[in-house]
């Protein structure tokens, strides 16, 4: 079995020796304890020097998170020579109650409407090569009162306004460089310029990928402003123009937008590749086109879909800010970004993501970013048990860890160790318990060594 505390050593200097000491055992207790994980919970499992009144000073002490989860990823999950993205999105937790801090309505993609609870906004960093999404900042969404007063007016009634058509005499040509943030970019920008500080320059960085709620100049211009590109997603029924060439190349024209772009009689020239599958026809286009809510030209990819049997066609229209970008690596680039929803679902459903009940700012901090530091550290955890288990999933990481949790508790009642060869067989037996997939024929770990009993 690993030993925790070892893996926590490179958290030292910012952690001291006792809160080591209460994360150790939370974490043990995380790993084997089975049902929701609260206070409460991890008390019960924690064990001698666990207590609720441990779990109470540890969740309302201030930590320093942001550089927890750079030091573990920079020891044990970093690799040399491989390719980071920074993704970044938001996951929203139901919460009851009144008193929680932060609490409000938030929009719920799973539950397609606006819900009460918790918003958490969150920075990863995404490998290409593993093809796997590490968490490397949290920070919780709180409504300011602009945010709150700007949603009521949107849902207020109001009498349309006509307007006369053709432009508003006297106005002037807009910079759309220079835009005004919303608290949520400025937040957005603000988690990112901190955490390239933090990096300092370990890792190169260079492209930010959202989801489409950030398909909008004002969030390119955000990125832009901390040196990333951005790769993001527009509307299906954006308006994107060619841009214009006068026929004679000689002579020049002030004219700027080209051809809108038809999407349903895109230009050959156009296409990138084509393929076949199940008699659904893809086809990819990129090309540079124009928005005329964008302050520059957009490195745009549009995958178009058509069923052969029924003519039925959909598109979804990719774009990124840096033009040198091929159609491939945008297309997978993007494609990873949802490699960060595995990371909310581990920490809904297996570290306590979902069921804190945290009340105060410090214990909701440390209650979420402690759900997604297990995600870390179960993916480390989980690389060496594959070793021996391959096709393992964290369900059967958590039987294992309880199993071995029951073979020490029950040692320690033995008069005498019984023999290594009915030691192994208990041990396998019990670990082997609420695991999806079949325990490998490999060598266990014993819990004993030298004949002491592993604590």
């Amino acid at each position: 079995m690993p030993d925790i505390l070892s893996l926590l050593q490179c958290l030292l200097p910012q952690i001291n020796a006792t809160n080591m000491r209460q994360f150790n055992q939370i974490i043990l207790a995380m790993l084997a304890m089975s049902g929701r994980v609260t206070m409460l919970g991890i008390s019960r499992w924690a064990g001698t020097g666990g207590s609720y009144r441990t779990m109470l000073r540890f969740f309302h002490t201030v930590i320093p998170w942001a550089t927890l989860f750079w030091l573990f990823f920079r020891k044990h999950l970093f690799r040399a020579n491989e390719v980071y993205l920074l993704a970044g999105d938001e996951v929203v937790v139901s919460k009851s109650g009144k008193k929680t801090y932060g609490l409000d309505r938030f929009f719920s993609s799973l539950a397609s409407k606006p819900i009460l609870g918790l918003s958490f906004f969150t920075l990863s960093l995404v490998s290409v090569e593993q093809r796997h999404s590490f968490p490397i900042r949290i920070e919780q969404v709180i409504k300011s009162d602009v945010e709150k007063s700007s949603l009521s007016s949107t849902l207020e009634i109001k009498p349309l306004e006509k307007r006369k058509r053709g432009r508003p005499k006297g106005s002037k040509n807009k910079n759309k460089t220079e835009v005004i943030l919303t608290s949520e970019l400025l937040r957005i920008k603000k988690m990112i310029n901190e955490q390239v500080l933090l990096i300092a320059n370990f890792i190169p960085l260079t492209y930010l990928v959202l989801d489409g709620h950030f398909g909008n100049n004002n969030a390119l211009q955000m990125a832009r402003l901390v040196n990333l590109h951005i790769i993001s997603k527009l509307r299906h029924d954006s308006a994107l123009y060619i841009p214009y060439q006068h026929p004679d190349s000689n002579k020049r024209s002030r004219r700027k937008y080209g051809d809108k772009i038809d999407y349903c009689n895109i230009p050959d020239k156009y296409l990138c590749k084509s393929s076949m599958e199940d008699e659904v026809q893809t086809d990819v286009y990129q090309c540079t086109l124009l928005h005329k809510e964008f302050a520059q030209a957009l490195n745009v990819v549009i995958l178009v879909k058509t069923n052969l049997k029924t003519n039925a066609s959909s598109h979804v229209i990719l774009f990124s800010s840096d033009l040198t970008l091929s159609c491939e690596k945008i297309i997978d680039y993007y494609k990873l970004r949802f490699q960060i929803e595995f990371n909310f679902r581990d920490a809904k459903q297996f570290w306590g993501l979902e069921d804190f009940m945290n009340l105060s700012q410090t214990a909701v901090t440390n209650a979420s970013n402690l759900a997604f530091f297990m995600v870390n550290l179960s993916h480390h955890l989980l690389a060496d048990f594959q070793q021996l288990n391959p096709g393992s999933g964290i369900i059967d990481l958590k039987a294992y860890h309880r199993g071995f949790r029951y073979v020490r508790e029950m040692l320690k009642m033995l008069p005498e160790i019984p023999e290594p060869i009915l030691l192994t067989q208990i041990f396998a037996k019990l670990t082997a318990l609420g695991r999806i997939h079949p325990v490998s024929t490999g060598v266990k770990p014993s819990p004993c060594q030298n004949g002491k009993i592993v604590r």
